[in-house]
């Protein structure tokens, strides 16, 4: 196609239009910045100099002037309850959901904000209110997922099994919790007065159907196990106690890494069958596959009282030098002493199990006062302290107390279970962190064994 002079005319044309719009354009800018505040740009100066304080301030002045703002005013209350500051947070969403021209989607924002500032200043009451009223609208999972929380510290069990049956008809996802949330009903109709063995057997029946999704998985031990030493308490009320100890050894089946919590009990669930030799048994087969403390213990203390203490002192010798462990040798040194003041006194059969999971058991007598040769190799390289000590110093009691002592003082801080998600440390194995409350974060071995 040929040029033709005459289009030249459209250039300045062109030209001037886009002048023209471009001042339109920068008019109405000035215009629009003219009516805003000072407050607010001083409020902006603030927030890129990282002063929040003094930005609050600012833009609270902002909102006086412009009581229209919502965008504004959601701003300053997360700020707010950011800052810990829940009477001001919970004051200013409650302005905007007072407000009758306010759009319902803007509304629906605001009375899920307020319901976050009730449950972070603790107003669990009037958060579950609010909750409730954002359960149709697009807040909907996060709602329920609050809900959740706060009904599980009301320990209100139904209302959170209800609660996350909702839940996991919006998302599909699993809800491992729910499994424990059962388990935690067949706790409290155990623990009644008298015990409501019914209901208790209806709770773990429903833990069961909860924890199918997870069955076989190393994420599903966790309720297995508690669901398995739940029956068993509940044999044990029932007077079964084969049906007792056939769940507490299945524990060391379906979750051996829980198996520490249940070695002492099933181990005194064979002897009141009188079958402590096979208990033992057991317990040695499992030891050689998933060595634990808490395992160790209780066969150290039952080869002590069967097969005598050189056999005892073999077996801690070998296992402590497999796995090297102080809170081990703290046990085993425990044990010695009071099997030694056990012996100045007339013998008697095993005590029943402590509340600390451990029994005492009355050893043989040492003969002639000869301690076992292996005693200085055990305890050799474990510390460097302990070098000092003589093997034939180490037979007398007063030196076994002394190094017991110094040993002690250096696991107490060791023999703790932790938690994976806070950190949060404690002399009792809990399903539900009391520090964060998340569930299953508590390894079931103390600290020393972890790190």
């Amino acid at each position: 196609m040929d040029f033709e002079p005459w289009w030249l005319i459209f250039v300045p044309v062109v030209f001037a239009a886009g002048w023209i719009a471009a001042r339109v354009d920068v008019r109405q800018m000035l215009s629009e910045t003219r009516t805003l505040p000072n407050s607010y740009f001083k409020g902006l100066n603030f927030l890129l100099n990282e002063e929040p304080d003094r930005a609050i301030d600012a833009f609270v002045e902002v909102a006086k002037l412009d009581p229209e703002t919502t965008e504004l005013h959601f701003a300053l209350g997360s700020l707010f309850r950011r800052r810990g500051e829940m009477e001001r947070a919970i004051r200013v969403h409650q302005s905007l959901v007072s407000r009758a021209d306010l759009p319902q989607a803007d509304r629906e924002s605001a009375l899920h904000e307020l319901a976050q500032d009730f449950l972070k200043a603790g107003m669990l009451d009037r958060a579950e209110q609010t909750f409730e009223q954002v359960l149709g609208t697009r807040f909907a999972i996060p709602a329920v997922r609050a809900l959740i929380r706060i009904y599980e510290s009301e320990h209100d069990w139904p209302r959170a099994i209800e609660a996350v049956n909702r839940l996991r008809s919006m998302v599909d996802e699993p809800v491992p919790q729910l499994a424990h949330y059962q388990c935690e009903q067949a706790e409290a109709a155990l623990s009644a007065n008298p015990p409501d063995l019914t209901a208790a057997d209806q709770a773990l029946d429903a833990a069961d159907q909860a924890a199918v999704a997870l069955r076989g998985q190393p994420e599903g031990q966790a309720s297995e196990a508690r669901i398995a030493i739940l029956r068993a308490n509940l044999a044990r009320l029932s007077n079964n106690p084969e049906g007792e100890r056939a769940h507490l050894a299945s524990v060391l089946t379906i979750a051996p890494d829980y198996a520490s919590l249940v070695v002492s009990d099933l181990l005194e669930s064979f002897r009141s069958l009188g079958q402590e030799v096979e208990g033992l048994n057991v317990l040695r087969a499992h030891y050689a596959r998933y060595p634990a403390l808490d395992t160790f213990n209780v066969v150290f203390r039952e080869l002590r009282a069967q097969q005598g203490l050189q056999q005892a002192w073999v077996f801690a010798r070998e296992s402590l030098r497999a796995h090297p462990t102080l809170l081990g040798l703290d046990r085993v040194l425990e044990t010695e002493l009071a099997s030694r003041k056990n012996d100045e006194k007339t013998p008697v059969k095993a005590s029943e199990s402590q509340a600390d999971g451990h029994y005492e058991a009355q050893p043989e007598a040492l003969q002639g006062g000869q301690h076992p040769e292996g005693l200085h190799a055990l305890v050799e390289g474990q510390t460097q302290a302990l070098a000092i000590l003589p093997p034939a110093e180490l037979a007398l009691g007063a030196d076994l107390s002394l190094l017991r002592s110094l040993i002690h003082k250096h696991t107490q801080r060791l023999d703790r279970y932790a938690c994976r998600v806070c950190g949060f440390e404690a002399r009792h194995f809990y399903w539900q962190c009391p520090g964060c409350n998340s569930w299953e974060t508590y390894e079931p071995r103390r600290l020393e064994e972890i790190k």
